[in-house]
């Protein structure tokens, strides 16, 4: 059997790995997924870097990773590590090591682990277009190995661990110029390291393909299992560390967090993994445990589900979402070329439909800027159906126009109003072929849209797709959708996805639906969302999705929002790539992304990076088009796209010279 990325896309299982030690924790093998962040305090400053990993140690952190810029800075882990002795800290410590070799000798004899970027152990990024001949590239890759074989060596008599982190921003040139930006170039690079480390007997590897963009990040974390599958069949593999890098601040940054990681853990990919928040990292901890907490969710127990037929995705390595048609009026298109639509389901039909339309307009209008393409009634009573039409008039009589999809729990044969543009029909174990057909007639005589609201265990999907298919052909409805709930909501959609495209029905329009938690706390919900949905959406699966539960209709919408524009799909908002604060920062990275943000927030559509020094910096804003990064201390370099156009301006004036870089760009517009 060919090799593969995962053991089976419809069905969570965790990666098969190797341990690897870390001091006193294992990852990988039967370990669970382990808790990491990292310190942001100077590394010579002894005291406050114990501070904060006794602080990070107390939140639950299981492993901590301190920079080491410097051979000074190195030095100092030793003190480091006896002041944490003095206290009875025993977490185990990784050295962060980028541009300096000597370094990382000088580090490996104090931590337990030393992480290390194939992006510049050994090379500096200089953006240089060069051709390689095969010889020459290969003399290139020797002079790197000949750097990296004495650390390995090195770790190997200590009994050290070595990460192999590889960040989508600092790719090496020699890299860039034979595979460009892409995963590949980020696994290739990850592969020639390990080339070495085998080489030497050396196995003691951990891996990291991160990125700002949750899309590159998932891509590149599942080539490289693919490619170390191929490497090694049916052995145990090198464990993973997960993370989305620079993933900013606040709820925009733990929603990429949730999309990016959560993705890759439903795949079982991971087996620690540490979310990039620019925010004190303690902060990061709590965040990383629910959302390693929600992926685990209901995959125990689980039998294997049969082969749908199809894959899921053409390509799981580049995003591309489903080719489907276009269903539904012209006023409620879903699928086809259109963006991926957001509904909001406000659950029963109100009692008081006047109340309640006005009540959803004053919501709404909080975010003026933020369109709702649909919402979604229930109608668990035929008696309310009336009510329909009466909130749909309530709502254009306050200034809206929003498509009213009714959701039936059983029987959608009752008489619906004009106001409907869409109706969804619950599609469960209690619906025999007779109901089905029923709904489907009724909708196909009307001719209006159906949605097949499927209900089912993982193992039944499959068999509801293939019944609503037969229903809908047996009565001639050809303006179909398809939703799906289930206790797997990720490997469910991919079923219905697999299982439509079996059918010669790859074209059928597929609503995410999510509803939330009511015993979860706001921050659960919001990484349960967006993990649930982002993860789909990232597999090119669904043309609207609909969140349901939340008491704010504008929170609802604007969580929506932020999960597209996490998962790179529609951008409503201006997006900050902000890295998580080190000790190598050179100004006070979190005040000064929360100054920048007030200036710039109401860019839509506009990319901003803010980084605190140059490591990640011209490589990962190459997708952004401006950046912020600082070059020493007190001074900042600023960049359009990775071209650095302003140098070494005084961080007091660099706020202002952003802006009126933007201005001259012509992307600045004045703020409401």
């Amino acid at each position: 059997m060919a090799a593969s990325y995962v053991k089976n896309p419809f069905v969570p299982h965790r990666r098969r790995t190797r341990e690897v030690r870390v001091g006193d924790v294992g990852i990988g093998g039967s370990n669970p997924i382990r808790i990491q962040s990292m310190t942001t305090t100077d590394t010579r400053d002894t005291r406050a870097t114990a501070d904060q990993v006794e602080i990070l140690a107390d939140a639950g952190c299981e492993i901590v990773r301190i920079t080491a810029p410097s051979m000074t800075d190195a030095e100092n882990l030793a003190a480091i590590r006896n002041e944490l002795d003095r206290r009875k800290v025993r977490v185990p410590l990784v050295a962060d090591i980028h541009f300096t070799p000597n370094a990382a000798m000088i580090a490996a004899e104090h931590v337990e682990k030393i992480r290390i970027n194939p992006g510049n152990f050994a090379d500096k990024k200089k953006f240089a277009v060069l051709e390689y001949t095969n010889s020459a590239y290969a003399e290139e890759v020797r002079r790197v190995a000949e750097k990296f074989v004495p650390l390995v060596q090195r770790c190997k008599e200590l009994g050290r661990a070595i990460r192999i982190g590889t960040n989508h921003g600092s790719l090496s040139d020699r890299i860039m110029n034979r595979f460009g930006d892409t995963p590949a170039g980020m696994v290739e690079s990850a592969i020639e390291f390990l080339d070495v480390c085998e080489g030497e007997g050396f196995r003691d590897v951990v891996f990291s393909m991160k990125s700002s963009n949750t899309q590159v990040a998932i891509q590149a974390y599942r080539l490289l299992a693919l490619r170390l599958a191929e490497r090694a069949p049916d052995e145990p593999s090198y464990p993973f560390h997960v993370g989305v890098t620079e993933a900013g601040d606040g709820e925009d940054g733990r929603i990429k967090s949730a999309i990016g990681i959560g993705s890759l853990l439903a795949d079982g990919l991971g087996d620690t993994i540490r979310v990039s928040l620019t925010e004190p990292p303690e902060q990061e901890v709590p965040v990383a445990v629910a959302i390693a907490s929600i992926a685990s969710e209901n995959c125990d127990s689980i039998a294997d589900v049969g082969d749908p037929g199809a894959r899921f995705t053409p390509d799981p390595f580049a995003h591309s979402r489903r080719m489907t048609r276009s269903a539904c009026p012209p006023i409620a298109e879903i699928g086809g070329s259109h963006p991926v639509r957001v509904e909001i389901d406000l659950g029963a039909v109100p009692s008081d439909p006047k109340r309640a339309a006005e009540e959803l307009v004053r919501s709404l209008k909080r975010f003026p800027d933020l369109a709702c393409e649909g919402v979604s009634l229930h109608v668990s009573d035929p008696n309310t159906v009336g009510s329909l039409q009466q909130f749909s008039d309530a709502v254009r009589d306050a200034g809206m126009s929003i498509p009213i999809a009714a959701r039936f729990d059983s029987d959608a044969t009752v008489q619906w109003p004009a106001c409907v543009a869409r109706v969804v029909n619950r599609a469960d174990a209690a619906c025999d072929d007779a109901l089905l057909d029923r709904a489907a007639a009724r909708c196909a005589e009307s001719r209006i849209p159906l949605e097949w609201n499927l209900s089912a265990d993982i193992a039944g999907i499959s068999g509801r797709v293939d019944r609503v298919l037969a229903a809908s052909a047996r009565t001639g409805l050809d303006e179909i959708l398809v939703s799906v709930e289930s206790d797997l909501p990720i490997h469910a959609a991919r079923l219905v996805a697999a299982r439509l495209e079996a059918r010669s029905a790859s074209d059928v329009p597929i609503v995410l639906r999510h509803r939330r938690r009511a015993d979860d706390t706001d921050e659960i919900a919001l990484l349960r969302a967006a993990h649930v949905l982002g993860a789909s959406l990232c597999d090119g699966i669904g043309d609207a999705i609909s969140l349901e539960g939340f008491d704010v209709p504008a929170r609802a919408l604007d969580l929506a929002y932020r999960i597209l524009q996490g998962s790179r799909l529609r951008t409503s908002r201006t997006e900050f790539i902000s890295c998580p604060s080190c000790g190598r920062t050179l100004f006070d990275l979190v005040e000064t992304t929360e100054r920048i943000k007030a200036r710039t927030g109401h860019l839509v559509g506009v990319k901003i990076a803010i980084m605190g020094c140059i490591v990640n910096g011209p490589g990962e804003m190459a997708d952004a088009d401006f950046g912020y990064v600082g070059s020493g201390p007190g001074r900042v370099n600023l960049y359009v796209g990775k071209e650095l156009v302003v140098r070494n301006v005084p961080d007091t004036k660099a706020d202002d010279r952003l802006v009126d870089l933007i201005r001259e760009r012509g992307c600045w517009v004045e703020p409401a």
